[in-house]
């Protein structure tokens, strides 16, 4: 399980010891595996939905002295539907994100992409796989997506 600050066990068994709680990390690290998959559902559950017109785009950041493509989507109103860190930028990753996004969200009725290549062929793909009544719309715009890289970093 990985949390949103790197503190290692070691230093919240110390933090504890300093407040008073005599706690062993091998327990600090055993409450991290049971409580976190249920603060997470939690979590998820009170997401506001996102909508139905979403803008993606991909850029390239350096996390932990690699470069990376970082993929995102915002929806209409700017709030971050996904996103999703691969080494490559290609139709494989682009067809990773989309599935990612639309599984733990919903289908979006119109998606916004820049002129990528990659990124068409993997909605065309994605449009494959879902029935008729689904299918999402696809709108090319070269600048268009650009508020979507701009306020992440």
């Amino acid at each position: 399980m990985k949390c949103r600050f790197s503190l290692s066990y070691r230093d919240l068994e110390e933090m504890m010891r300093m407040r008073g709680a005599r706690v062993d990390r091998s327990t600090l690290q055993r409450w991290v595996i049971k409580f976190v998959p249920l603060i997470d559902e939690a979590v998820s559950k009170r997401k506001r939905p996102v909508g139905g017109s979403w803008r993606m785009d991909e850029t390239y950041v350096k996390l932990n002295g690699k470069w990376i493509y970082l993929y995102r989507a915002v929806d209409r109103y700017g709030d971050t539907v996904d996103f999703f860190l691969s080494e490559h930028r290609d139709k494989s990753a682009a067809f990773s994100f989309f599935r990612k996004a639309i599984t733990e969200n919903n289908i979006p009725k119109k998606v916004v992409i820049d002129k990528s290549g990659s990124n068409k062929a993997a909605f065309d793909a994605v449009n494959t796989e879902l029935d008729q009544d689904h299918t999402i719309q696809i709108f090319q715009n070269k600048y268009l997506n650009n508020n979507v890289s701009s306020g992440f970093i």
